[in-house]
């Protein structure tokens, strides 16, 4: 693998037609998960009702939010001037896999709850592509101009190639005197819920367990990739 873009099929099933289709599903997905139907269930109902197939119905999953969730979670989001010389805790593998697609050209997903979100997937390993240090090198850029003091990456242990990850992340920090800290552990998710401090992170579950975060992987791509291709719902 040597970029993180399109599927081969990602022109034919997100045409303007599909996206149409997509945003009528998703309120219809958003209704039922707002009123407490199961995840896995909801969107196999929803779906074969569209007669969407396993990536749509993957973007589907990502795009749709219940109505009283997306007021809570903009609610928690923090502004860029709010995390000048604070701690951030970054979900290490959700920012930088959806940095990696927005410059391999694949497709973001602009959902109800303000987050850009992708559709790739790690099947259980890590796997370095050419915008791999680009775009570490911009998210460090990025939390520079933020002035954050200090940032904390939590990335997923049993992912094989983590650990190779964390010293590509080490030597850039010492290359540039970013103020990193990386840490690799089981369940990075409920470790970032558990610190509750500012959380970056496009996350549902930990937008909603934690009290603020902050929308990095939006800061980056609207500041710095200009070129990335977004879907709007």
């Amino acid at each position: 693998m040597r970029h993180r873009g399109k599927h081969s099929s990602d022109d034919k099933i997100f045409t303007p037609k599909w996206q149409a289709v997509l945003k009528e599903a998703a309120q219809d997905l958003s209704f039922l998960l707002g009123r407490g139907y199961a995840d896995k269930s909801s969107l196999m109902l929803v779906g074969n009702r569209y007669q969407l197939n396993t990536r749509q119905q993957k973007a589907l999953m990502r795009i749709s939010c219940p109505s009283d969730r997306i007021g809570l979670r903009k609610g928690k989001e923090l502004k860029p001037e709010a995390i000048k010389d604070q701690k951030i805790i970054i979900d290490g593998y959700n920012l930088l896999i959806t940095i990696e697609v927005a410059l391999s050209g694949g497709l973001l997903f602009d959902t109800m709850d303000n987050c850009y979100r992708d559709i790739a997937s790690l099947h259980g390993t890590y796997k370095k592509v050419e915008e791999t240090i680009p775009a570490l090198e911009l998210v460090g850029e990025a939390l520079q101009k933020l002035e954050v003091k200090e940032v904390l990456w939590y990335f997923d242990a049993p992912v094989s190639n983590s650990g190779r990850l964390k010293v590509l992340l080490y030597e850039l920090a010492g290359k540039y005197g970013y103020s990193w800290q990386i840490e690799l552990v089981n369940n990075p998710d409920k470790t970032i819920i558990e610190h509750n401090q500012i959380s970056v992170s496009c996350d549902g579950w930990i937008i909603d367990e934690t009290d603020q975060w902050f929308n990095l992987a939006r800061y980056v791509i609207e500041d710095s990739i200009p070129q990335a291709e977004i879907l709007k719902f």
